[in-house]
């Protein structure tokens, strides 16, 4: 088979060519007519008649030459008139066209930065109900300062964090998945929550979380409260808080989403924080390269929908 020759290398250079002379060169051929080519196009038919003599010059053929009153194809040009129509009709199929994204017969990997509690509370249900009929894979790393740059530069797919943590972010999109409060926790055999102020808050012995060096949303609130915590132990999991929590006389302070998540074996009992504390919006974002992505497109949707449907 010949193989077809590469865009620039046949007798004229498309390169240098105005492809709309194509549309034009459609409607000339249609109509064998400037006046009436030029209504379709709706141009003037001044315009047209330029883009007629260009498309003379280029093809280096008359096109439409005068039989008696009116105007005929040249034997060129009928050869051209089906082709180029075809040509028009696969450039219109292919430019609008959507890729369309299967997960019962595709395979994809994403790439997550979520924190453990995210990972439990909304992605764990998630990747169950994917691997009963679909071949995806999700990769859920810890969240990084690092990873805005890594979303920016295509190396991860989405960003879940609260929109209070991320701050604000013009070059990325975003969706809210749901808002949650923080509640304190702690063994139920403590009975120092029992009437809890502000100063015995403070005395007791706190667990506080951190993630990539930076202090966490509800230690940043109580430090602008003015409220001091007696920090004992740092982690950066806050899935492993409750466990830590049990049996000792340590507190902390969880997400209320996370603490429905824990088992009653745990033997643990809730308690209001001594001050008020503003909840957080957990959003997930993406870069807008991603955003007509079919395969992406439809993961955000999945997850936004499940985050949504819980209580």
């Amino acid at each position: 088979m010949t193989k077809p020759p590469d865009v620039g290398m046949s007798r004229f250079d498309l390169r240098r060519v105005d492809l709309n002379l194509l549309v034009s060169l459609h409607y000339l051929l249609q109509e064998c007519q400037v006046t009436a080519a030029a209504e379709r196009m709706s141009v003037s038919q001044p315009s047209m008649s330029a883009s007629l003599a260009r498309l003379r010059r280029l093809l280096d053929d008359p096109l439409m030459v005068r039989a008696g009153r009116r105007l005929v194809l040249t034997p060129y040009a009928e050869g051209l008139r089906d082709q180029v129509a075809a040509v028009l009709r696969e450039i219109e199929f292919t430019l609008s066209t959507r890729p369309v994204f299967d997960p019962t017969s595709e395979s994809r990997q994403f790439v997550i930065a979520a924190t453990d509690y995210i990972t439990l509370v909304l992605l764990k249900d998630l990747v169950s109900d994917l691997s009963m009929s679909m071949n995806i894979h999700l990769e859920v790393q810890p969240v990084m300062a690092s990873h805005l740059d890594d979303l920016r530069n295509n190396r991860i797919d989405m960003i879940i964090t609260p929109r209070e943590v991320m701050g604000e972010v013009t070059d990325l999109l975003s969706a809210t998945l749901f808002r949650d409060r923080f509640v304190g926790v702690a063994s139920a055999q403590n009975d120092a929550i029992e009437g809890l102020t502000t100063q015995r808050f403070s005395q007791l012995p706190y667990i506080a979380y951190r993630s990539d060096g930076k202090r966490s949303n509800v230690d940043g609130q109580f430090d602008l409260l003015g409220v001091s915590r007696n920090v004992q132990m740092t982690t950066e999991n806050f899935v492993v808080v409750p466990h830590i929590v049990t049996g000792s006389n340590f507190i902390a302070m969880v997400h209320e989403r996370l603490w429905r998540f824990m088992p009653s074996s745990l033997n643990l009992k809730l308690f209001e924080s001594p001050v008020a504390l503003r909840p957080v919006t957990q959003a997930v974002y993406w870069h807008p390269r991603r955003m007509d992505d079919p395969a992406h497109r439809w993961l955000r949707e999945r997850i936004v929908r499940m985050s949504r449907a819980q209580p």
